[in-house]
């Protein structure tokens, strides 16, 4: 888990060099333009990413993949559930995770997110492959100041 951490803490300050220059020429590229550059980011970002997966988060938790649709990354989780229900999984810990994931991607994806890059985490069953959760968090779901 410190490993992974650490290849997106990398990750993101490699970014953090061209994510600049985007801010800058943001005000002087077309919108469109501007998004075309956002997807390729993303796109990137999530092969850079990749590179270690799967990768183990905890004892129920595996990280799948993490892939981008258009300038979203997308993080795929498989949970083992143990005897629980997916059911019972998304009645009791809906809301608590919501809660942590939202929180955690606020603080370590925020070059990403202020750059206009959403993040997706999907968690899906490990026993049934069912989706469980899915969390979409953007810029506006995170209390940032406005750096301008």
């Amino acid at each position: 888990m410190k490993k992974f951490f650490i290849q997106c803490a990398l990750l993101l300050l490699a970014l953090s060099v061209s994510a600049k220059e985007p801010q800058i020429q943001a005000q002087e590229l077309p919108k469109e333009q501007l998004q075309k550059q956002k997807v390729l980011v993303a796109s990137l970002a999530a092969k850079e990413l990749s590179k270690t997966l799967p990768q183990r988060i905890d004892k129920y938790t595996t990280l799948l993949s993490i892939t981008n649709k258009d300038a979203t990354l997308i993080y795929t989780f498989s949970i083992n559930t143990g005897a629980k229900s997916d059911e019972a999984i998304i009645k009791e810990d809906h809301t608590r995770m919501q809660k942590v994931v939202t929180q955690g991607v606020c603080q370590s994806s925020q070059r990403f997110l202020e750059s206009g890059i959403n993040i997706s985490y999907l968690y899906q069953s490990a026993k049934t492959k069912r989706t469980l959760f899915r969390f979409d968090i953007t810029k506006e779901k995170c209390a940032y100041k406005s750096m301008k």
